[in-house]
């Protein structure tokens, strides 16, 4: 007589089985969580990078103690424009980065009349001043040589800038202004500039 094999059930009981598809979901869960973290870690370190703002020199848009992201791939692809706030390398000491606004382009002649800039002649529309009238100092001309650019800051004022340590090169530059995130009542994109030569 043979035997016969007995009848087991291969299934897996019910509670054995929600536990191993919540385990497979945790592990599913906690791979996306690292590569998410890898992603943000790489965009951070080669994309973005996080700043403080010191001093006035960019006020009202950018206030001491603010924090800002910056860009620091976007000049790879693309050029650097009138109207970017950028940050650089300082001339005089390379430890340094300072922020300004780019408003004289390469092979551009930029003065300064009675706090209104001109380029080649022509008025610049500064759109981001809160009170353009109120600096009634001169400068210049400058021929701005190429590869480099003319920087001012927005509070005139209290800005260390082209005026006083010349253009800047382009290969000092490292980055773009992009993003606010603290104080949170800072929080949001920091807006494209809105300046032309009439």
């Amino acid at each position: 007589m043979t035997e016969q094999p007995a009848n087991l059930d291969t299934k897996r009981p019910a509670a054995a089985a929600t536990v191993w598809s919540f385990r497979a979901l945790l592990r599913g869960w906690a791979r996306d969580l690292f590569v998410a973290a890898g992603l943000a870690a790489v965009i951070i370190v080669f994309l973005y990078q996080p700043v403080k703002v010191e001093g006035t020199s960019m006020s009202p848009l950018l206030v001491d103690q603010e924090r800002i992201f910056i860009n620091k791939f976007v000049y790879r692809f693309g050029a650097v424009e009138r109207g970017d706030v950028v940050v650089f390398w300082y001339p005089r000491d390379r430890t340094k980065s300072f922020i300004k606004r780019v408003v004289g382009m390469p092979g551009e002649k930029v003065e300064i009349r009675r706090g209104r800039v001109y380029v080649n002649g022509e008025a610049l529309e500064e759109t981001y001043l809160v009170s353009p009238g109120s600096d009634a100092s001169y400068h210049g001309p400058v021929q701005v040589p190429e590869g480099y650019y003319f920087v001012l800051g927005d509070h005139r004022s209290s800005s260390n800038d082209s005026r006083l340590f010349g253009p800047v090169s382009e290969s000092l530059i490292y980055g773009k202004a992009v993003f606010a995130y603290w104080p949170v009542d800072r929080f949001g994109a920091i807006p494209a500039a809105a300046s032309s030569v009439k």
